[in-house]
């Protein structure tokens, strides 16, 4: 599971991460005003699954479906799911952003994309935007997608700057993307971005819409 998060095991089997604790209420807060009161969405790279669980009870209308590539992150999402009870929270699949050929085929209203970017080679956002751009609902599908990211027109934090730093250092692959660079690859699948919004801690969302 790639993380640069300080995880602990919780006795039910899941894994606690503090930065999906101080993260989740704002992402939904912006997720609520997006996402359609309807349909099916996919989350890749869900991490511990805190956020499925926190996003799903947050979204009552949405079939939430999480995924992960790691087998340790599947099991943990699938503890945090087991305590919450949701009914709209499916089992978590295996989905590789480097490997297409398990990717679904049926299509969704959105897809939910938090830190993994910065977090994997530049080849995993190309395969996303390739997956969102071949399952998302057309037109208005949304995919959202969440990080720190260099920007040409505001000035790196510091606290940004030593932490792309580290993650260079941990994998050369790795590290923050120019925002625009990720804008062009979403339009390469057929995506249009339609909106940027600050966050927390330094971070952005920005969203894309199928069209």
């Amino acid at each position: 599971m790639q993380t640069m998060d300080d995880l602990t095991a919780t006795p039910e089997g899941g894994l606690n991460s503090p930065a999906s604790i101080r993260n989740a209420g704002p992402i939904l807060e912006v997720l609520k005003a997006h996402m359609p009161a309807r349909g099916r969405v996919l989350e890749i790279a869900g991490g511990s699954g805190q956020h499925s669980v926190a996003f799903a009870a947050g979204l009552p209308g949405l079939d939430w479906t999480p995924s992960d590539p790691s087998a340790e992150a599947r099991a943990s999402m699938a503890a945090w799911a087991a305590q919450a009870q949701l009914p709209n929270l499916n089992p978590p699949v295996a989905l590789d952003m480097l490997d297409e050929t398990g990717w679904p085929t049926d299509s969704v209203e959105a897809m939910v994309c938090i830190n993994m970017i910065h977090i994997s080679p530049w080849a995993a956002t190309e395969g996303l935007m390739r997956l969102a751009g071949r399952t998302l609902r057309r037109p208005g599908g949304l995919l959202a997608v969440y990080g720190p990211y260099r920007e040409t027109e505001v000035d790196l934090a510091p606290s940004n700057a030593d932490f792309d730093i580290s993650l260079k250092t941990r994998n050369a692959e790795w590290g923050l993307r120019d925002r625009d660079a990720v804008i062009a690859e979403a339009k390469t699948a057929g995506l249009s971005f339609t909106r940027r919004i600050a966050m927390p801690a330094n971070n952005i969302m920005l969203l894309f819409r199928a069209v």
